[in-house]
């Protein structure tokens, strides 16, 4: 069997279209370090309080806040004010305020809890379970203030 071989001329592929302009967004270094969304596993008690990840407590750098209102992004417009801890490390923490959130949520060990940024202090949080699935909460409670009452009242979760 006669082998043949190809010559192949003109383009190839992988190769772009046009005069060579790019419609390439810019190589990463060049992007503004935006930190708005990250996450948590509760592999401790999950009443202690948290460590939140160091690139987003290095995005705060400068405005470390001394605290942030937490607020389940499904159970109304209740803020959870939680007091901030910076331990000169460069480590930030949920501290004091953080063991309401977590008995008000239901918050367990193997818990994956997602936090979005909003700006102005506030951080939305969503809540996974155990089984990774998304837990979802809603609340009667007309009082968006927690500092009102030392109650925990519970953001309530439909079973």
């Amino acid at each position: 069997m006669a082998s043949t071989s190809r010559t192949r001329t003109g383009r190839g592929r992988g190769r772009g279209r046009g005069s060579g302009s790019s419609s390439l967004p810019p190589p990463p270094s060049t992007l503004p370090l935006i930190i708005e969304e990250f996450f948590i596993v509760v592999y401790e008690d999950p009443l202690v309080k948290k460590e939140l990840p160091k690139k987003f407590a290095d995005y705060l750098d400068g405005k470390e806040p001394a605290k942030v209102y937490l607020r389940a992004a499904d159970c109304g417009p209740r803020l959870w004010t939680v007091e901030v801890l910076f331990d000169g490390q460069g480590r930030m923490y949920l501290d004091k305020g953080w063991e309401k959130f977590a008995i008000a949520h239901g918050v367990d060990f193997g818990w994956f809890l997602h936090f979005k940024y909003e700006g102005d202090d506030v951080l939305t949080v969503k809540v996974f379970d155990g089984t990774m699935c998304r837990r979802y909460y809603y609340s009667d409670d007309e009082d968006t203030d927690d500092e009102s009452d030392d109650d925990v009242k519970p953001c309530i979760h439909p079973l």
